[in-house]
């Protein structure tokens, strides 16, 4: 990606646009570009609007859209009307709202993820270094509440918010490069600034992931009744609420992007296509969105998006509820949780039945069960043995991949560790292939050689001090069935060589509670960064918070710029300095030879162990769910089916 002034498209990686041409190329959904006045003149409302309207409860179209809405050019020029079903899975399901609702940051992904779009900035301009973003906003647009939407809410969420370090710990990474965040200025109303101390050409492309939507997540208006700086008695305003300081009252009423409470209060208002009426909290059995009468989204005919009235998330407790929804036709668009290739059968044979059609989710990732062994244990003895690089190479070997293949995956993957997927530019064969093979006769004599050599009555061997070489995998269940089914088999092979595992199930709000407290022996996850390397680069070395579950101590390292955490490795430092200049350079020639030896350090480390290449998945639409496309990614940075834009979906009359 090369920085451009006045830029409103930025390229993407040549290797996306390889593996998803087969339906990009069919892709309905293209922006327009700005429009002008005569959108808002002449434009279209849903009739409860523009009932709103006659009974003088709701300003006028004219005065609610921007003077340039973002033009949305629909496939189908749908109607207005209706309730989009979908499922939630228990009490910490709200990234399945995120990926439906919350796309709206300052620029957003194209369908076949290869290109940054206007969003929210209407145009931006990018500086020759990379370190300056001019972003220009929609003049006229407004909030949920018909408050103005302005560079001072942008100003508010960044200098205000995102880098109050009693608000977060760190600033959050997609706003920091070479350990520096950025710093925020208005330039006047529609116009603000991002400046950085070094290049980050990558900048844009962060903007456009679910971490990058801090810009846009904090209206001032309403968030600075619970800011000190903006309210002197916001502490004592959250005592008197029972809560320990203004933080926690401030991220109780306005969220954050990945935390329930984002979707929990009715009352603040949001840019979203549909706004909160019944929150999501605890006990609730469901999540209710209307229509925001003030969303800034026309299609090519000048009807204010989105044409659906409003989404309906039910709350299962678990995924047999979902399928059963699925089969009996009552889920209008869903493939979180309904999506593992066990399902894929029933739901083939019963697509007549339930009235609606399959949808195919193109892998992104580079790994379906990556395996995480906690390498900074609080148990000194457990975390000698993880952070072992030969006890990690002898359990990759003493794994069946073809069995668990065949079994779990139908023959539809082969094995893998991590890296970019074959046929990126950047593939990497020792990252992807070293000790996959199933070698039992190898893996005994390594974990002989490191002193594990005797066994107990039950065959399975002991440590030095005399405790079982025995560990406990988390994984939860509810998101990822084939992952339990897989560590099951991985149970059985690993104590062929003598190592005890337990398969530890978790509800997902424990899973991350004892990952945060760095409480686990091992997890396990789909490992990311197949097709956006750069986006996500979590099992490359310790770089997401949450996510590098095989040392969190260091990513917290990483991102507090060495305050917080523990000091990693020289390896790991040397990665996460490759992997900030790789960030700061736009000649995708010299960014791909700086992540080259990323991997090759990455392969050197074998930190993680994986067991095959993550599979296309797949999803269900309602026959009559009009503009959902045949195709798209399935990515957390591509966070589906949000980028496909779900506010220009709508139902047929037939």
């Amino acid at each position: 990606m090369k920085p451009s002034s006045r830029s409103t498209s930025t390229p993407r990686n040549p290797d996306r646009r390889q593996v998803l041409q087969g339906f990009a190329g069919a892709a309905a959904l293209a922006s327009l570009g700005a429009g002008s006045s005569a959108w808002a003149q002449t434009g279209k409302e849903a009739p409860a609007l523009a009932k709103l309207v006659a009974e003088g409860k709701l300003a006028p179209l004219a005065q609610r859209l921007p003077s340039n809405p973002l033009v949305i050019q629909a496939e189908k020029v749908g109607s207005y009307g209706g309730a989009i079903r979908r499922g939630l899975r228990g009490s910490a399901d709200h990234n399945g709202i995120l990926r439906m609702v919350g796309n709206q940051g300052l620029v957003r992904w194209n369908l076949a993820f290869t290109s940054v779009l206007p969003n929210v900035a209407h145009k931006w301009d990018v500086n020759a270094t990379s370190t300056e973003f001019t972003f220009h906003l929609r003049k006229g647009m407004k909030w949920s509440d018909g408050k103005p939407f302005t560079a001072d809410d942008i100003v508010f969420s960044i200098e205000d918010c995102a880098k109050n370090a009693e608000l977060y710990k760190s600033v959050p990474s997609t706003l920091v490069i070479a350990g520096k965040p950025c710093q925020v200025s208005k330039i006047d109303d529609v116009t603000v600034k991002f400046t950085f101390a070094s290049p980050y050409a990558l900048f844009l492309e962060q903007m456009a992931t679910p971490l990058g939507q801090y810009p846009t997540l904090f209206p001032k208006h309403y968030c600075s009744q619970f800011h000190p700086k903006y309210n002197p008695q916001a502490a004592d305003q959250a005592k008197a609420a029972n809560m320990s300081d203004w933080a926690q009252m401030f991220r109780a009423k306005c969220g954050d992007i990945e935390i329930p409470s984002r979707w929990g209060n009715a009352e603040k208002p949001t840019i979203d296509p549909w706004v909160i009426t019944e929150a999501y909290t605890g006990g609730a059995t469901r999540v209710v969105m209307q229509r925001n009468p003030h969303f800034w989204q026309v299609d090519q005919n000048g009807q204010q998006l989105p044409y659906i009235d409003s989404l309906n998330f039910s709350i299962a407790q678990d995924v047999e509820s979902l399928m059963l929804a699925a089969l009996s036709g009552n889920l209008d668009i869903q493939e979180r949780h309904i999506d593992s290739l066990q399902n894929k059968p029933t739901l083939s044979q019963n697509m007549q039945k339930g009235g609606y059609r399959l949808i195919e989710l193109i892998a992104s990732g580079a790994q379906q069960v990556q395996i995480y062994l906690n390498m900074t244990h609080k148990d000194p003895k457990k975390r000698e043995m993880f952070a072992n690089k030969q006890f990690r190479q002898a359990l990759s070997l003493g794994i069946n991949r073809k069995e668990i293949i065949d079994l779990v995956y139908l023959g539809q993957s082969k094995p893998y560790q991590t890296g970019p997927r074959p046929g990126h530019p950047w593939y990497h064969e020792k990252l992807a292939t070293q000790f996959t093979q199933h070698d039992p006769k190898q893996a005994n004599a390594i974990l002989d050689k490191l002193g594990y050599a005797k066994r107990d009555a039950q065959k399975f061997r002991l440590r030095p001090d005399g405790e079982r070489v025995f560990f406990a995998i988390d994984v939860i269940p509810t998101l990822y069935p084939d992952a339990v089914d897989t560590l099951e088999l991985i149970k059985r092979h690993w104590a062929d060589i003598g190592v005890d595992i337990k398969v530890n199930t978790l509800e997902r709000a424990l899973y991350y509670t004892r990952g945060d407290s760095n409480d686990h022996d091992a997890a396990t996850w789909p490992g990311p960064g197949g097709l956006d390397p750069m986006l996500d680069s979590r099992d490359y070395f310790a770089q997401h918070p949450q996510g590098s579950r095989y040392a969190i101590p260091w990513t917290l390292w990483y991102v507090s710029g060495g305050k917080d955490g523990q000091e990693p490795p020289e390896s790991q430092k040397k990665r996460m300095k490759l992997f900030d200049d790789a960030r700061a350079t736009a000649d995708l020639k010299k960014r791909g030879a700086l992540m080259k030896n990323v991997f090759d350090l990455t392969a050197d480390a074998f930190e993680t162990i994986g067991v095959c290449l993550a599979v296309n998945s797949f999803g269900i639409a309602r026959n009559n769910l009009q503009n959902v496309p045949k195709a798209y990614p399935n990515a957390w940075s591509w966070p589906n089916p949000g980028p496909a834009l779900p506010q220009q979906f709508f139902f047929s009359k037939t």
